[in-house]
């Protein structure tokens, strides 16, 4: 089997090493000849086992995974195996992106707005129809399969804020491998803030795409509808592994510090401390260790409802994380824009000045999850500027027990509160220990402006 998946070469220099060989033992015993053909084989195969594509190594631990019993005694071996294959995948995807970094043929395009949304589907399920209804952008659409080949950007305004949306190219099963340039469409899916799997729901039943995508979206490194495991890991020059937990761990096998053991020595760690906070596997003990993995918000979207009987619908209806709509009939597009922006965990917080009404028309959007949504993002999305002469915030709104609250920088707010910034006075920032470099800094700036007017006088 092995070497029916190498290279020509390899058989050839295999015959004729064995010819050599033969020629070699007709002096020998019987003993000498039998091990030198053992050592000899040896020797040849993990040659071949070097040469293999990283894509039949992966192939055959899955195989070996798939055969091993999964129990508490195997759990140690399965975890090796899946530490080999976690590192591979990682190998696989580094060449891809160093080509396409410097080929030009990607399909990411700059972020805008106040949120990132990315289409992600099978082909001919109404990625491209979908973002021709709910923004102004006009992707085209047929009859056939692969209409969309490359990244079509629009912008959707929800609730007063632009979201952008992408309508990315169809990917289909084996994505991950790199058919159909699957992984280049779910790289620009690791940038989204969101996730819109859109499904067909009148075949879904039979296809189960929702299952393949996530698969393929899994071995690519995103992890959907999942928080990050509570695994704390820092590495250490010296000091060997120091193995704690704050719960009883049932996942990790029947010796959980052996088993992390093994799996940072197959990274070639043999110094770190590891908490676990949590009842984890060993696959969010790998993901810790890897540290590239995205989690993110996934919003399952089953289009063409309107071919489906009732009861269909409400089956589709009732599984998680999932909207049904129509787009042909214009069927639940307001419920998906509405659940979109609560998985996209929006904030609107309205500014206030002193003794004047808060200005209602522009709101400061804030995200978890790329800024946060305490007064310290806020004052930061306004000016930089805010944060040296910041002295307190007077809060209107859900997020405080009494209006208004006087609150600091770690406050966190909440949707269509208001927000007032009261700055230090001139005293107070006398006051503060950096005053005199903020003061020399400021008179550098001046006289530099100074040389520069007087360079365009002369």
């Amino acid at each position: 089997m092995l070497l029916h998946n190498t290279l020509p070469f390899l058989q050839k220099a295999f015959c004729i090493s064995c010819n050599l060989l033969r020629d070699f033992l007709s002096h020998r015993s019987v003993e000498q000849k039998s091990e030198i053909q053992k050592s000899f084989a040896l020797i040849f195969f993990e040659s071949v086992r070097i040469k293999m594509g990283i894509q039949e190594r992966i192939k055959e631990i899955e195989k070996e995974i798939g055969r091993t019993q999964k129990n508490k005694a195997t759990t140690t071996h399965i975890g090796l195996l899946k530490s080999q294959l976690a590192r591979l995948r990682t190998e696989l995807l580094i060449p891809t992106n160093k080509a396409g970094a410097g080929a030009g043929g990607g399909f990411d395009v700059a972020k805008s707005g106040d949120g990132r949304v990315a289409l992600i589907g099978f082909p001919s399920v109404g990625k491209s129809s979908l973002l021709n209804t709910v923004t102004d952008t006009v992707s085209e659409t047929a009859a056939y399969e692969f209409t969309t080949l490359t990244c079509i950007p629009g912008n959707v305004f929800v609730n007063g804020t632009k979201i952008q949306m992408l309508d990315l190219p169809g990917i289909i099963e084996g994505a991950a491998q790199g058919k159909g340039r699957g992984r280049e469409v779910i790289a620009v899916a690791r940038s989204a803030d969101l996730i819109m799997m859109v499904l067909d729901g009148a075949r879904e039943q039979n296809n189960q795409h929702r299952d393949i995508l996530t698969a393929e979206l899994e071995t690519m490194g995103i992890r959907l509808n999942r928080n990050p495991p509570g695994i704390s890991f820092r590495k250490k020059a010296t000091g060997g592994v120091k193995f704690n937990a704050t719960c009883v761990l049932n996942q990790m096998g029947d010796d959980p510090r052996e088993t992390a053991t093994r799996i940072l020595s197959s990274y070639r760690i043999h110094n770190a401390e590891v908490l676990f906070r949590e009842d984890c596997s060993v696959d969010d003990f790998i993901d810790v260790i890897e540290g590239n993995r995205r989690y993110l918000r996934c919003l399952y979207v089953y289009n063409k409802i309107d071919t489906l009987s009732i009861e269909e619908v409400d089956d589709l209806a009732r599984k998680p994380d999932s909207v049904v709509i129509s787009i042909y009939m214009k069927l639940n597009i307001d419920l998906m824009l509405q659940r979109m922006w609560q998985y996209l965990g929006l904030c609107r917080v309205y500014t206030k000045r002193r003794g004047q009404a808060p200005d209602l028309l522009e709101p400061v959007v804030l995200t978890s999850k790329r800024h946060g949504m305490t007064v310290e993002a806020a004052c930061k999305s306004i000016s930089k500027e805010l944060l040296d002469v910041f002295n307190f915030a007077l809060i209107w709104g859900r997020s405080t027990k009494y209006n208004p609250q006087r609150v600091g920088l770690a406050h966190v707010l909440q949707d269509e509160d208001v927000l007032q910034i009261v700055p230090k006075t001139v005293a107070q920032q006398k006051r503060s220990k950096d005053y005199g470099e903020k003061v020399q800094a400021a008179n550098d700036l001046i006289q530099k402006e100074r040389r520069r007017l007087r360079k365009i006088k002369r």
